[in-house]
């Protein structure tokens, strides 16, 4: 629950900036299809062809099998620090911990019956 309450909020996210029109400059692909000509949404699965569809999906299985992976040891279920970034994690005390956990879970439903 924790793992796909992070992915919707990512998704929410990115969906809301396409929404405004905000889109990378240049092409997606070597026909000339602008990233602006794009649509939001599945209607996006429509015009992107299957290559970047692939690319796209291979990319997402690369990130599940060796970046999003319970470091050994952690202190809880989803415990992604991985000592790659460090935002002060260990300076909270137990109940600001527990507290932070709390509101990402929250935060993270939320985004799934969102998106």
């Amino acid at each position: 629950e924790l793992k796909h309450g992070r992915i919707s909020m990512l998704a929410v996210v990115g969906y809301l900036v396409a929404e405004n029109g905000i889109r990378l400059p240049g092409d997606i692909d070597y026909e000339g299809l602008a990233f602006a000509d794009v649509p939001n949404g599945f209607a996006a699965f429509n015009t992107i062809q299957g290559a970047g569809i692939a690319q796209i999906v291979a990319f997402i299985g690369f990130l599940e099998l060796a970046v999003m992976k319970d470091i050994t040891g952690g202190e809880f279920v989803g415990d992604f620090r991985n000592d790659a970034l460090d935002f002060g994690w260990d300076t909270f005390d137990e109940e600001t911990k527990l507290q932070k956990r709390a509101i990402e879970l929250n935060q993270g439903r939320a985004a799934q019956m969102g998106i």
